[in-house]
């Protein structure tokens, strides 16, 4: 559900069920258009701001980035309900599906499409291959919630994913980039990336603004009760998401304005085998979760999370290790200018599925389960 609209979830179902979207929420895509537009134009054309923006990182994570994803997940984060985690937690279909999806099928679908789009060029292949190891931990919480999804479901699943993702990444990276192309006599490609470094991306991106999320609901219903929270307080914060939504989108884009715009027959050819990647890995985890009853909130948790990537890490494993110029940092670069607009595309599509496949009003839906 926007985030200037489902912050009031403690309303009546039926108030729920009649709400309109804001002007704000309708024009979402546009937003996020013109977002990445500026981006790329300021990156292009205004000297210096990619090289003023790359310095400006304290121990390999982007300062302003970092800040970005802060004001964009905090919102998002304050409205979790955490005292239904438990009621998640205990749904081992949802838990392993989750797992499955993101730890074998994901890292398997892009090394497939890597090889299959890109077999000339190594650099963008490695580059590919990298975003598909980066599970998402940021901003599949907006995408999640735009769809009305399940935000426990969301909040679990992201922090499993990423205990897996600073335990398995380095792992995956070798055998995904090493290991298996020796034995299928394809071209190998080592990674060197430390388990801290992804500790630091996880801490940074998720652990802040999720403890930030935590207090502040701990605190506000304390002091001032449950209802004060989520009507007053919450739609104040609400549209904070958004707009760190798009400061975040205008600053990756800016980073490399200069070499997507230089470079528009490589992007497409990247932008080929993301563009199937995000819509299968959408759709495998909305259909599985739909044929083991999850039910709509659920199996679109299931389907977000499945999808998304922590392109933050991948861009910043691949700045690391190959140079900020490299093909691999161009690739994990085009990620986010895919995944963006696709994902928003697949925001809309959730929420007629929730009709036609799940037989439900999404935000009846929510309303009531809040």
């Amino acid at each position: 559900m926007p985030a200037s609209q489902n912050t009031m979830s403690t309303q009546a179902a039926p108030a729920a069920a009649t709400r309109r979207l804001s002007t704000l929420d309708r024009w979402l895509p546009a937003w996020i258009g013109l977002a990445m537009i500026a981006g790329l134009l300021l990156g292009r054309f205004v000297p210096g701001i990619a090289e003023l923006l790359a310095h400006l990182e304290v121990a390999g994570v982007s300062v302003p980035i970092g800040l970005g994803l802060l004001v964009m997940m905090y919102p998002v984060l304050a409205k979790i309900r955490y005292d239904r985690i438990a009621a998640v937690t205990g749904d081992t279909r949802l838990l392993v599906s989750s797992l499955v999806l993101n730890w074998l099928l994901g890292p398997a679908v892009m090394f497939v499409l890597a090889w299959t789009f890109l077999p000339d060029l190594p650099e963008y292949r490695t580059g590919l291959i990298i975003v598909g190891l980066a599970r998402c931990i940021a901003m599949v919480v907006i995408w999640n919630d735009l769809a009305c999804g399940d935000r426990e479901a969301t909040a679990v699943l992201v922090a499993i994913n990423s205990v897996f993702q600073v335990a398995m990444f380095a792992v995956l990276g070798w055998f995904y980039l090493t290991v298996l192309p020796g034995w299928l006599g394809l071209d190998t490609q080592g990674l060197d990336v430390s388990v801290g470094q992804i500790a630091l991306n996880v801490l940074v991106f998720l652990g802040v603004p999720l403890l930030a999320g935590f207090a502040s609901r701990w605190i506000g219903e304390k002091r001032r009760g449950r209802t004060w929270y989520e009507e007053a307080f919450l739609p104040r914060v609400g549209p904070w998401a958004l707009y760190g939504l798009l400061f975040t989108i205008v600053l990756l884009f800016a980073l490399q304005g200069e070499a997507i715009t230089s470079s528009p027959l490589d992007v497409a050819r990247i932008a080929l085998p993301l563009l199937a990647y995000f819509g299968l890995m959408w759709f495998a985890g909305l259909l599985l979760g739909r044929s083991l009853g999850l039910g709509y909130p659920r199996s679109t948790a299931l389907a977000f999370t499945a999808a998304g990537n922590n392109f933050e890490l991948a861009i910043a494993v691949a700045i690391g290790t190959f140079g900020a110029t490299s093909g691999q940092a161009l690739a994990g670069v085009v990620g986010p200018l895919i995944e963006v607009p696709v994902l928003v595309g697949l925001v809309y599509v959730s929420l007629w599925a929730a009709r036609t496949w799940f037989h439900t009003d999404p935000h009846h839906t929510e309303a009531e389960e809040s």
